[in-house]
């Protein structure tokens, strides 16, 4: 007997049990059964039956104890092997070394407190694969007080594998705000992550031109921006070794007042921006014609106030009209707001010069729109009007900005000062990273000053391990694969994805028809790698471990991530 699979165009095959049986010398067979409604185990234990083979529970034959994610801590265990981690943080193996290694590892896949920490990564191969599944909450904390005495030597090794002579160096400056009272680096500021009236510290990071972080400074929360950029500028020069660079910075870290000390420094050449009132002094003294603009978006020109400098106009006619929408919208807000206000005065409800300007100062000033407002104020009465001049004035500027640069046009061409500038970007994409739900460097809850380091210097070696992750998956996120296009377009429009990365975004497809990921959903993919350990209950031998076997898409993300350069 045997079972014969007849197939149906449209549905499901249909199963028959039959038997083989001579007429003289034909061989005919006779169908016993149909088996079409049975399952496809059912129909395989037949199958096992009529081949002679004994059954039994799967139960009795094997054991499964324990199931551990394992797909993404081998990815990034590979990564972090590729881009020698274990090496970048000491020479010599120590119990420290594999809980720093860990505790990256643990930041990449699920960013939690230490404590948290310990828990979670049992769950996980990342204990016994790092070595690591007897750790406490407080050998972390002393591993990463080892990693803050070593955080100077680590950066140097990583700035003499990504910055050379006469480098291009990205630097910016971000905040993340502290839960409790007690660290003494934490301070009132200017806060990135619009939390008024919260604490925080301020941290500086640097990359080299493609936003490969190379290293990070902490400083107290209400630290002004330029005044952390010459300890940036000395330790490039003297802990790294370079002396010559081009630092970009935006306006505001690379201010008027920076560059006149920059200027003392020899071999040391930056590119900023121009602020606002700058741009519309040029206008005013017709050094910037808006006219020149008619026939080409990018024109280079030199200024008297700017000795030594060469100065880079950029027109934006997108990024004109979305500025003239913007404030269009706040203005129609504003005055919105007003009229709930000349209503009260004139219904009586709000009286006295000094309580309708108060009223009026809260609303003129929500949406930073003042300067375009003129206001009659009296006792009884509230009049306002729009100041069309000075939002015509404002208007003519939309679009427009200026790079300022001491690089010669020897070494870099006016397109090519533009497009560093722009690469600022990548340092904020750095920031969004660290900050968001991949590697949660807020909220900091460390009470120690030098916790608080060690915790941003992890983060910034999770976002190391993690950058080159992505770089290495490309083809497979939705991530533009043609970056060598950066290098050719042109650097004042709106940049614009290749064709393959807008198919990607509109099919959510890749070019084989499987789905496109983020980095988060690759990473979830990964973990259904499993690392089973199993027994057999009726053999007295010891467990044995098998590993799910990877998809097509899972085998090709960790195929790429061998694939890592430093």
């Amino acid at each position: 007997m045997h079972i014969d699979v007849v197939p149906n165009r449209n549905s499901r095959p249909a199963y028959l049990l039959r038997e083989s049986y001579r007429v003289g010398k034909k061989v005919r067979k006779r169908t016993l059964a149909n088996l079409s409604s049975l399952s496809d185990e059912q129909i395989g234990a037949f199958r096992a039956i009529l081949s002679g083979r004994k059954l039994a529970p799967i139960e009795t034959l094997l054991e499964i104890q324990k199931s551990r994610a394992h797909g993404h801590v081998n990815a990034i265990s590979v990564a972090m092997s590729r881009l020698k981690m274990p090496a970048l943080l000491s020479t010599r193996r120590c119990r420290e070394r594999d809980l720093v290694c860990a505790m990256i590892a643990a930041r990449i896949i699920a960013p939690q407190t230490k404590l948290a920490t310990t828990r979670w990564w049992h769950t996980t191969t990342l204990a016994d694969d790092f070595d690591v599944a007897d750790a406490t909450e407080n050998e972390l904390y002393a591993a990463m007080d080892w990693l803050l005495a070593r955080q100077e030597r680590i950066q140097k090794k990583l700035a003499a594998r990504h910055l050379s002579e006469d480098s291009l160096v990205l630097y910016d400056l971000s905040s993340s705000y502290v839960e409790g009272k007690t660290c003494p680096l934490a301070k009132l500021g200017y806060s990135r992550d619009g939390k008024k009236g919260k604490r925080q510290v301020n941290y500086g990071l640097l990359t080299d031109a493609r936003g490969c972080p190379v290293a990070v400074s902490v400083y107290a929360g209400n630290t002004a921006d330029p005044t952390t950029l010459m300890p940036e500028i000395n330790r490039l020069r003297n802990d790294f070794g370079m002396t010559r660079l081009v630092m970009v910075g935006d306006r505001g870290m690379i201010s008027h007042k920076a560059i006149q000390t920059l200027r003392e420094q020899e071999g040391v050449d930056w590119i900023s921006a121009l602020k606002s009132g700058a741009i519309r002094t040029l206008i005013h003294q017709g050094q910037l014609q808006l006219g020149l603009f008619d026939e080409r978006n990018l024109f280079e020109f030199t200024h008297p106030d700017y000795p030594g400098e060469r100065l880079v106009a950029c027109r934006n006619p997108q990024l004109a009209a979305l500025r003239a929408h913007k404030r269009e919208d706040l203005l129609q807000a504003t005055e919105k707001n007003l009229e709930k206000v000349r209503a009260r005065v004139q219904a009586g409800r709000l009286r006295g010069q000094d309580k309708i300007g108060l009223r009026v100062g809260k609303v003129i000033n929500q949406y930073k729109v003042a300067k375009h407002f003129t206001s009659d104020i009296e006792d009884g009465s509230f009049t306002f009007t729009r100041k069309t001049e000075n939002i015509t004035a404002e208007a003519a500027l939309d679009g427009i900005y200026v790079i300022r640069t001491s690089v010669p046009p020897t070494r870099m061409t006016a397109e090519d000062c533009v497009r560093h500038y722009k690469s600022l970007a990548q340092v904020e994409r750095a920031f969004r990273t660290l900050k968001s739900i991949d590697l949660r460097i807020r909220p900091i809850h460390h009470r120690l000053a030098d916790r608080v380091r060690s915790h941003i210097f992890l983060c910034m070696l999770a976002y190391y391990v993690e950058w080159h992750l992505r770089e290495a998956w490309r083809e497979l996120l939705f991530a533009d694969t043609d970056q060598a296009a950066k290098a050719t377009r042109d650097p004042v429009a709106a940049a614009k994805r290749s064709e393959s990365a807008m198919r990607k975004v509109t099919t959510a497809k890749l070019a084989d028809g499987t789905p496109a990921h983020s980095f988060k959903t690759l990473m979830d993919e990964l973990s259904t790698i499993v690392r089973n350990t199993c027994r057999a209950p009726q053999a007295d031998t010891p467990p044995f471990e098998i590993l799910t076997t990877p998809n097509t898409k899972q085998q090709r993300a960790l195929e790429l991530v061998q694939n890592i350069q430093m």
